[in-house]
């Protein structure tokens, strides 16, 4: 894990009441976070995203993904170490509808 995807995990993630996996492979993909209750998959983005090779790549699977029915949530790792109170308020949000 990354030292974000550590935090959010340790810091946040572990102690939810819905149980989330960490490194959960779904299909071909391996996924930071995965909550099958609320059918979510959490990614913690690098830098290697926002170029063009990991933009493409990054929405087939996310397309994959959400062909299964899951919803995938992105926060850079600049959103984790800028604004981890939001990035929990969100994820809260989106785990309190399910």
């Amino acid at each position: 894990m990354t030292k974000e995807e550590w935090h959010l995990w340790y810091d946040f993630l572990k102690g939810q009441p819905l149980q989330f996996y960490r490194q959960k492979i779904i299909g071909h993909y391996i996924v930071d976070f995965y909550c099958a209750k609320a059918k979510l998959v959490i990614e913690i983005d690098g830098s290697q995203h926002y170029e063009d090779i990991g933009k493409t790549k990054d929405i087939k699977r996310d397309d994959y993904l959400k062909s299964l029915g899951l919803t995938v949530l992105r926060y850079s790792n600049y959103d984790i170490n800028n604004n981890f109170d939001g990035v929990c308020a969100d994820i809260l949000k989106r785990i309190s509808t399910s």
